[in-house]
């Protein structure tokens, strides 16, 4: 099986030799470059697995290479921020990030973070990976919903007969709600039945994911309940 591909973008030169070579003695094929501009180039070149980038770069930042892949392509994207409470993250998210991890972060966290985003997208994740991802949780067939039908063996989603173009975040996402219409599920369960954390994670990232399918499937479809979660309306 061939080796994983990993984009990784970052100015700080200590940083991103190191990261390196800790991505590729676990596995993983890298190329890593210092700024934004060279980044896509290097995205559009090698047609990457997954990239990870940096929020603050040189030419072009993080969030604006974040948007520019996003309108290419559905590879899983993690943004690497300095600070946890930045609104950089937000920004991140909003432009199409499926995950972030903030610096200075533990070699062992950033793995598992990657590995966990590879499970979700089908990919083997580096050496000795597997696809310890969960199963689907919707049964096979179409769902409907209003106007909202969910193809979950074809992994299609038409919206009033319009096919609505989803991430794979943002489709695994939608299965959860639409295995369970009208069940309040917390922002806590989503993260872990949709980005396979293990352990507490940020629910911003919940947040931004549900603005951003509320965007594609109707702005009413799913409800907030507050102080408990998210549900799809019936």
């Amino acid at each position: 099986m061939a080796e994983t591909h990993v984009l990784f973008v970052e100015d700080d030169d200590v940083i991103r030799e190191a990261t390196q070579l800790a991505l590729e003695r676990d596995g993983f094929t890298v190329t890593a470059m210092p700024d934004g501009l060279s980044g896509l180039d290097a995205f559009r070149a090698h047609r990457p697995d997954i990239a990870l980038l940096d929020v603050m770069l040189p030419g072009m930042d993080g969030v604006s290479l974040c948007r520019r892949i996003r309108d290419e392509s559905t590879v899983p994207v993690i943004m690497l921020s300095a600070r946890a409470d930045s609104i950089d993250v937000v920004l991140g998210l909003e432009a199409g990030a499926d995950d972030y991890v903030t610096k200075p972060f533990d070699g062992s966290v950033l793995m598992a973070r990657i590995r966990a985003v590879l499970r979700r997208f089908g990919h083997a994740g580096g050496a000795g990976a597997g696809d310890g991802g969960r199963e689907e949780t919707a049964s096979g067939g179409v769902l409907a919903f209003g106007d909202l039908e969910v193809d979950t063996d074809g992994m299609e989603v038409r919206r009033a007969g319009t096919p609505v173009a989803l991430t794979p975040t943002e489709m695994r996402l939608l299965l959860e709600f639409s295995s369970a219409p009208g069940t309040v599920l917390s922002r806590d369960k989503l993260l872990e039945r949709v980005w396979d954390y293990g352990w507490g994670g940020d629910t911003r990232v919940v947040d931004v994911h549900v603005q951003r399918l509320r965007t594609k499937i109707g702005q009413d479809r799913i409800e907030t309940v507050r102080g408990f979660g998210y549900k799809l309306k019936g």
